[in-house]
């Protein structure tokens, strides 16, 4: 969008004011007009244009008095003022001066010298004004605790303090706020960033650097996967778009929802364990009580004590499953990798004893990794657990019969393990394969409310993958209907006692 400055015209000569409309009708300039002094101040205090030219020979209010009160006006005291007279006296034009005139012409004009100066002035009141906004900009952005950068092509031409810090990059030279005392900043945003961070979902990040659709509501994150001596580190990036003489130029902001993230992690593990470490021992306790409540007449005193006896096994087993969801509470970083990992050999079972409570028919595992018991996966056990009962959960409630056909394969990579889900349910659109990884989002044309689930899981799985320094992807099936979600997650050779 071109900027279109205001020139403010102001003489109580009908003839004049046409006259200087013609000379400048056709430069690009919004023109307003003004009779006489009282009403010239009025429209200056409404319009703050970038110019006024003004007439010094007015009845009642001349252009002296005129210019003297808008010197004095806080607002206006810098508004530029070229004073038009036909007086050649150096008195009048020293006490224009004295007012606070910043150009003077004459009359009668000489076309191309009042076209000159009003472009000039113009043009320098612009950049007057550029200057001081972008000296509000960075006063804010410094305090900010946000990061901002400003992006100029390929450049990252400003950083401001935690933007520096989320970075890495080096700090003020001087130790000075200014920008122009920065240490320059060598390589791109995305060099910048993937020194430290993965971008994801990498889908987001292929049309880098224009903003998401916003009617997507996809995001983008950098995350900064655990290590043995941090947890992981998650920012939100939002980009907002900017011209810069023609050129493409972006505002990033980093925003730290680390806390966000965890917060809603771990809130959703405590709800899947509740969900699933619950659901076997109350289904024998209330199967075993329905049998006893409809044919207890007919069983012998031997026989209630068996099924008094089954009830109560599962009361011990459900005690013992209440007792491990609250030390899950006590200790919330029980799914962090310095709460173990997770060893290959136990993928099979942890998929069988999904299995067992979802009952998916037909379940068909492969494995091409070699010597299992060597590598472990750069998950905890639970952690795990709870990626693959959310991954089969959905191929099964997803399903438009509930009876999906379902393939794990497992594979290695050049950085772990590669854990694929097949299924031959829904096809789904690229824009909901995009965002299926994002909170709250169902797989549905509407959200109907009728597919169990708010849409945390997935969003749930990427955090736990992510965290780790992982990947994950969906994309449908090349012949037939249904979609592939993969996961790729770090794995590592297992200690053995001798290490």
């Amino acid at each position: 969008m071109t900027y279109q400055s205001t020139v403010l015209i102001v003489d109580d000569d009908a003839s004049a004011r046409d006259t200087l409309e013609a000379l400048l009708f056709q430069q690009g300039y919004r023109l307003e007009f003004a009779k006489e002094g009282l009403e010239a101040l009025e429209m200056a205090a409404e319009l703050v244009p970038d110019l006024i030219l003004l007439d010094v020979m007015m009845p009642g209010m001349d252009g002296f008095e005129v210019c003297r009160r808008l010197r004095v006006d806080p607002r206006l005291a810098e508004v530029p003022v070229i004073m038009v007279t036909a007086l050649e006296d150096r008195d009048s034009r020293l006490r224009g001066i004295e007012v606070g005139a910043d150009d003077f012409v004459s009359k009668p004009f000489d076309r191309a010298e009042l076209r000159a100066r009003v472009r000039t002035i113009t043009q320098l009141n612009r950049y007057r004004q550029l200057l001081q906004e972008r000296t509000k900009f960075e006063w804010v952005v410094e305090q900010a605790e946000d990061g901002y950068l400003i992006i100029n092509g390929d450049k990252v031409t400003y950083a401001n303090p935690q933007a520096r810090l989320y970075l890495g990059l080096p700090p003020t030279q001087s130790g000075t706020t200014s920008a122009d005392d920065r240490a320059p900043i060598v390589g791109t945003f995305l060099e910048l960033a993937q020194r430290q961070y993965r971008c994801e979902p990498q889908e987001t990040w292929a049309s880098w650097p224009r903003p998401v659709d916003a009617a997507s509501r996809s995001l983008r994150y950098l995350v900064r996967p655990e290590s043995p001596t941090a947890g992981a580190f998650w920012l939100q990036v939002d980009v907002m778009e900017m011209s810069f003489h023609k050129e493409e130029g972006y505002l990033v902001r980093l925003r730290d929802i680390t806390a966000n993230v965890v917060n809603q992690a771990n809130t959703w593990t405590f709800q899947s364990l509740i969900n699933h470490k619950l659901r076997t021992p109350l289904t024998i306790v209330t199967g075993y009580m329905s049998i006893l409540s409809s044919d207890l007449p007919q069983y012998l005193d031997d026989q209630m004590l068996g099924f008094f006896t089954g009830a109560h096994e599962g009361v011990k087993r459900l005690q013992s499953e209440v007792l491990n969801i609250l030390r899950h509470v006590e200790a919330p970083e029980t799914l962090a990798t310095d709460q173990g990992w997770c060893r290959m050999a136990e993928v099979p079972e942890i998929i069988a004893e999904a299995n067992a409570h979802l009952k998916i028919e037909t379940l068909n595992v492969s494995n091409e990794l070699d010597d299992v018991d060597d590598w472990q996966v750069a998950v905890s056990k639970s952690a795990l657990e709870l990626i693959v009962w959310e991954l089969l959960e959905n191929a099964q409630k997803f399903h438009p019969n509930r009876s999906p056909i379902v393939e794990v394969r497992i594979s290695g990579t050049s950085v772990g393990v590669r854990l694929q889900v097949w299924d031959d349910g829904r096809t789904l659109s690229p824009e909901q394969l995009v965002k299926m990884w994002m909170p709250y989002y169902q797989a549905e044309s509407t959200f109907s409310g009728q597919v169990p689930g708010i849409g945390l899981g997935l969003t749930m799985v990427a955090t736990l993958v992510w965290r780790v320094g992982g990947t994950c992807r969906a994309f449908n099936r090349e012949h037939g209907p249904g979609v592939v979600v993969e996961l790729e997650i770090p794995m590592k050779r297992a200690r053995t006692q001798s290490d």
